[in-house]
């Protein structure tokens, strides 16, 4: 039996938090956040929780909040990962988190110490840290790595996310606006011809059709962890792979983009009648926040639903037996209204949350017999093998068309 700290409890920590609370070999859950009703309200509703109050920013505290625990899960922002890495290594326990850090040192360089400086000392100790770990990163990373393995050598991958939810009830993001519009203000990273290469934000548009989707859509290159890692790891487990890239379209992407443009995701402060304000600070305060609880997605339902569409689409072009193969996997997940019916949670956590859940019901089982830190496309087949198999009982599944 397991005691697992669960840190950040917001859609995606909270998802996890449920799923391992009917988890067979976990018989205790820290439940902690900066935001004590947050906490308390979470951890009231799960029999195995313990509720601590955490600001993540220190670690002495969270420290504490893992003692005795053998997992530790990270659903903080990425600025609060080390801290979370640095208390887990403290306290012996293995380690989990959605995204990679971007430091000062650059996301290209802080992926290379954390495969570097930060691997050794998870291997010294025995541990595990397994980093990027929801839809994407994560279940992304595993298709491109199942598809890759049908290969003979790698020339492409190319990963397409279109979120196209539009409801009566504006709600601009289905997550933290400041992750996502903090996201999109950075420069892009895309592997080509072997070597990472950045680019502005919104860059190299492009139209897609995907399958299930009456129109064309337009995508632009978008930061994220994949072209990164995937381009760090061409060699060793994805074939020589030389192009990588992340494109993002819909209308997320479209207010972002105007609002890049006309320079209000811009940290710098201004002189605005008198007053020095930061544009992305008066944004913050005026964007409506993702839902959270029941009632408040129970009212985007309750308004209207406008459209609920999307694709979710993994390409890898390669050669197999002498012959060109382009390998197209689409994921499918519930959307608002059958999420909200089966898990009272919104279509974004319940694919992201769910997802995360079963990569730490990997790690809880000790299914991953690796140590140091890795990213779900070095998982082994076996592993690869058991998310497929989970995601299948929460109706995630994945379609693959070969060409």
């Amino acid at each position: 039996m397991q005691k697992v700290l669960v840190i950040g409890l917001g859609a995606q920590g909270s998802t996890i938090a449920k799923y391992l609370n009917n988890h067979p070999q976990v018989d205790a859950i820290v439940c902690a956040d900066y935001d004590k009703d947050l906490t308390e309200r979470l951890s009231s509703s799960l029999s195995k929780a313990i509720a601590i109050p955490v600001d993540g920013r220190d670690l002495d505290a969270v420290t504490r909040a893992a003692a005795g625990c053998q997992l530790v899960i990270n659903g903080l922002p990425l600025e609060y990962n080390l801290n979370v890495m640095e208390a887990a290594l403290a306290v012996g326990a293995n380690y989990m988190d959605l995204a990679g850090p971007m430091e000062e040192r650059g996301f290209v360089e802080s992926y290379q110490w954390l495969f570097s400086e930060w691997h050794e000392r998870f291997q010294a100790k025995g541990l595990l840290a397994l980093v990027g770990c929801g839809i994407a990163p994560g279940l992304a990373n595993v298709i491109v790595r199942e598809s890759v393995e049908k290969l003979d050598s790698c020339d492409y991958i190319g990963i397409f996310f279109y979120d196209g939810f539009l409801s009566n009830h504006y709600v601009p993001f289905w997550w933290s606006p400041e992750v996502a519009l903090g996201d999109m203000m950075y420069d892009t990273f895309r592997c080509e011809n072997g070597k990472i290469v950045s680019d502005q934000p919104f860059s190299r548009p492009v139209w897609v059709k995907f399958r299930g989707v009456d129109n064309e859509i337009r995508m632009v290159d978008h930061e994220h962890d994949e072209p990164v890692t995937m381009g760090l790891l061409a060699e060793s487990v994805l074939k020589g792979a030389k192009d990588v890239e992340f494109k993002y379209g819909g209308p997320q992407v479209e207010l972002a983009e105007a609002l890049y443009k006309v320079g209000l995701l811009s940290k710098e402060k201004i002189n605005v009648k008198g007053v020095e304000v930061a544009p992305f600070d008066v944004l913050m305060a005026q964007i409506p926040r993702a839902p959270r609880f029941e009632e408040e997605i129970q009212a985007v339902i309750d308004e209207g639903i406008i459209q609920d569409e999307g694709a979710f689409l993994v390409r890898v072009k390669g050669k197999a037996d002498g012959k060109e193969l382009q390998i197209d996997s689409y994921t499918n997940f519930p959307g608002l209204v059958d999420a909200f019916a089966r898990a009272r949670m919104t279509h974004e956590s319940y694919s992201t949350g769910q997802c995360a859940a079963v990569f730490t019901s990997l790690m809880v089982e000790g299914l991953c017999r690796e140590t140091g830190v890795i990213v779900p496309e070095q998982l082994d087949a076996g592993c690869r093998k058991y998310v497929f198999e989970e995601l299948e009982k929460f109706d995630i599944t994945v379609d693959e068309y070969q060409s």
